[in-house]
């Protein structure tokens, strides 16, 4: 990839508007769509999807776990949603919230980051509840290929807030030290 996927992003935005459309095939909403939940039904429902909305909007975030949770079928069905965003000039956001460590988090980001990989997406949601330093082989990757991540911080799930906002004695909020963060910004 060319350009980065900051870049990417502003340029889909400025085209067409900052309108991400989620592609979540809930059991309810395929039987709303009469589809069967399986993997057809996924396939047939992201597919719609992405023509609908492919080259219309700036971007578009399939939820994994929906179509994980059909095994290898499902995950078939995920690799034509994507590739059919990415025929329609659609960025792809994976929504996998990934997050471990070492080698783990490296197969992650090579499943969802690599150049090549069917799974590969314009950017990936992680989750640094490991650390911010586990996120060090996506945020790698990321920057090797152009692509981009976004890191789960704050949720509107009312239950994330006894740990999104934990506090430890004296009513102090816990901040990584440098010692336990490799977190690197860029741009």
């Amino acid at each position: 990839m060319s350009a980065s996927f900051g870049a990417r992003l502003a340029a889909a935005v400025d085209d067409h508007g900052p309108l991400c459309v989620g592609v979540d095939p809930h059991p309810s909403l395929l039987a709303q769509w009469g589809l069967p939940d399986d993997a057809s039904g996924l396939r047939d429902f992201g597919l719609r999807v992405v023509e609908a909305v492919g080259g219309r909007v700036a971007a578009v975030k399939p939820q994994s776990a929906f179509f994980e949770r059909h095994g290898s079928r499902g995950v078939a069905a995920l690799e034509d949603v994507v590739a059919a965003a990415r025929a329609a000039g659609t960025l792809v956001v994976m929504d996998a919230k990934r997050g471990d460590i070492g080698s783990t988090m490296a197969a992650y980001a090579d499943a969802y980051l690599r150049d090549g990989s069917p799974l590969a997406a314009d950017a990936l949601t992680v989750s640094p509840f490991l650390g911010f330093g586990s996120l060090a082989p996506a945020v790698d990757a990321a920057l090797e290929t152009g692509r981009g991540l976004f890191v789960l911080c704050l949720t509107s799930n009312p239950e994330g807030a006894s740990v999104q906002h934990a506090r430890r004695g004296a009513g102090a909020t816990w901040r990584p030290s440098p010692r336990t963060s490799r977190a690197r910004r860029r741009d």
